[in-house]
């Protein structure tokens, strides 16, 4: 059975089969760069490196976060930089992404003058255009993320 979790690129595979196997090298256990390959395709689920290939080659091409990419936008209507520590494509709703931010700097996300509230990592479910459909009471979506 193969997990749901969203396949990384065919170069962001290629990758991990690269580090595998200087980590595995450096470590006095050599394997060869189609067996590392096969490795990385065994802890996705896949049969073999061919199966995974053609995986990844069959999804759309539209693939607008990567983990660890760097986005900026507005949440709660406050401006932010942050990293991609995790993202979902949400199978029940098509063109939906559920993903992890980490702001580079604590957002207060209270209105108030008189107290404040920081967050520094939010999960949010956006749509393709990068914004989420659960809105503020003025009507700006809670996150925007800007391109």
């Amino acid at each position: 059975m193969r997990p749901s979790t969203p396949l990384p690129s065919l170069d962001g595979l290629k990758d991990q089969a690269r580090r595998l196997r200087a980590r595995l090298a450096a470590e006095d256990q050599p394997i060869s760069h189609s067996r590392a390959l096969e490795l990385v395709a065994a802890q996705y689920g896949y049969r073999d490196w061919n199966t995974l290939h053609a995986a990844v080659g069959n999804r759309p091409p539209f693939d607008p976060w990567q983990l660890g990419s760097r986005v900026h936008g507005h949440y709660l209507g406050q401006p932010f930089d942050a990293k991609v520590l995790g993202v979902q494509a949400l199978t029940t709703e098509p063109g939906r992404y559920r993903l992890v931010l980490h702001f580079d700097e604590p957002v207060d996300v209270v209105a108030f003058e008189s107290f404040s509230a920081f967050r520094q990592r939010v999960s949010c479910t956006v749509d393709e255009t990068g914004r989420t459909a659960a809105k503020t009471s003025d009507g700006r979506p809670h996150l925007e993320l800007e391109w």
